[in-house]
């Protein structure tokens, strides 16, 4: 009988405050080494915590997108464990009474939408760094109480991929909203996941383990394949799934244990008695609520009906939100959606992958992009020059105009022009000529591509052509050596 896997994810984002969630110190990624605290992310004796407005209005942002319940009425919890970089003894977050509850989100499958299911997002304190030197270890308490929100799935997903798909689209609303960066890397967009397996046709879960902290999205799943074939082997050959936490070994490609059940900690969680309790009123979720953007699924939804392009355009096109909006400030001045697509898709998409940065990062506008296309409507111009000029206007933010005219690019549709180079390339490739007119139709392209060679790419592929055809028609093998 087959298997089928039961997985569940627990996110970590961090937020894009200036400050942390109970103090004043900065967020920013890179500092030097404990630069960033004070007596209060350093949990000296007698000091206070003070809850970061903005961290509880991003929760509610991100609960709100994700179809949760907003519960007016929370509170914060202490989280009892020892570990060096917890400099309190203990972590401040929510337990009983999360902010956001009962929500979801729908994803993309072979099978066409799933909804998946979101048990909880809470608000908590992140918790120092240890850096290991050979057989030292170092602490560096800059992260300490940075805020982070923990978003805690239902275990409604049956394969990797579908794990996968979860985090993209849980991290793509993220960047939508502009309350985490999402960089992985940085571990600003972390994930844990509790997988089982179990018989196909069952409904009892098996017995779980947690592969934690996992820092890409193709790690995630080649994680993920790993443990499930572990834990099918293990079960067909007659053993027993360990509870237990394991790590994944990249380099190797395998999950390796790391603590058993009988390891695991008693958090002794209890509320936080130095925190007033939060209470949201409903005219302050309805504020938020207004202010939120337009999502990745509603936008997809709209390119869809509203551009009629290729849902893959769709997928690329919307993944983030600068481009989405460059995209179509550029249809708002050129109305038509497939060839600018075509265009960003093939052309702008490849520049930016190379440089490794975001649209904004460059000095391309919409209306350089839209000028382009008008230059090429114009006939001032053809694709590979448009191709040419790009990498320029992205690095100078000049005219295409002017590039065009600085590179010599502009576009020759001068018909008297383009015909002595037609026939001087004829005449030179007389042998080419005759098996053409010998029924190899093929040769034509040849003959374009000397022209196009001649004119260093500048000639109007259009008329070109016509002009080409016009000329083969007129000539006889018999005439070919008198040309």
């Amino acid at each position: 009988m087959s298997f089928e896997a039961v997985i569940g994810l627990e996110v970590h984002a961090q937020l894009l405050t200036k400050s942390k969630i109970f103090c004043g110190c900065s967020t920013q990624f890179g500092s030097s080494p404990n630069s960033q605290t004070c007596p209060v992310c350093l949990g000296m004796p007698g000091v206070l915590p003070v809850l970061n407005k903005k961290v509880v209005e991003y929760a509610i942002m991100l609960g709100l997108a994700t179809n949760c319940t907003i519960n007016r009425n929370s509170y914060f919890a202490r989280k009892n464990y020892f570990y060096p970089d917890l400099p309190k003894g203990y972590q401040i977050s929510q337990y009983e009474l999360p902010i956001c509850s009962d929500g979801y989100i729908m994803i993309k499958t072979k099978e066409g939408e799933k909804r998946i299911g979101i048990t909880r997002i809470h608000m908590e304190e992140d918790a120092g760094k240890l850096i290991h030197e050979g057989a030292h270890s170092l602490v560096d308490l800059n992260r300490t109480g940075t805020p982070l929100l923990e978003i805690v799935s239902e275990p409604d997903m049956r394969t990797p991929e579908e794990a996968v798909s979860y985090l993209k689209e849980l991290r793509q609303i993220l960047l939508y909203l502009g309350i985490c960066d999402g960089n992985m890397e940085e571990g600003s967009f972390r994930c844990d996941a509790n997988v089982s397996v179990r018989r196909k046709g069952d409904t009892k879960f098996g017995t779980k383990t947690e592969l934690k902290n996992i820092n890409s999205f193709r790690f995630i799943q080649k994680a993920l394949e790993y443990e499930i074939e572990r834990q099918i082997d293990i079960i067909e050959s007659g053993g027993k799934i360990i509870q237990e936490t394991r790590l994944f070994d990249s380099s190797k490609g395998i999950t390796i244990s790391m603590r058993s059940k009988e390891e695991a900690h008693d958090y002794r969680y209890f509320p936080e008695p130095d925190l007033m309790p939060i209470f949201v009123d409903e005219v302050h979720i309805k504020k938020i609520k207004e202010s939120l953007p337009e999502l990745p699924y509603e936008k997809r939804q709209r390119f869809k009906d509203q551009y009629n392009i290729p849902e893959y355009d769709i997928e690329i096109l919307t993944n983030e939100r600068d481009i989405s909006d460059f995209f179509e400030k550029c249809v708002s001045l050129y109305n038509n959606p497939k060839t600018l697509s075509n265009f960003f898709m093939t052309e702008i998409m490849k520049e930016l992958n190379e440089r490794k940065c975001g649209i904004l990062e460059t000095k391309l506008t919409p209306g350089n992009v839209v000028e382009i296309f008008k230059l090429l409507d114009e006939d001032k111009i053809n694709y590979n020059g448009a191709k040419t000029i790009l990498p320029k206007i992205i690095e100078t933010g000049k005219s295409p105009s002017v590039l065009i005219e600085e590179m010599g690019l502009v576009q020759i549709s001068d018909t008297s022009a383009l015909e002595s180079i037609v026939m001087d390339v004829l005449r030179n490739n007389k042998k080419e000529l005759k098996e053409y007119l010998s029924g190899k139709d093929k040769l034509f392209a040849f003959f374009v591509g000397q022209v196009m060679k001649r004119t260093s790419g500048k000639a109007n592929p259009k008329i070109l052509q016509d002009l080409l055809k016009e000329k083969l028609s007129k000539i006889s093998i018999d005439e070919v050596d008198n040309l």
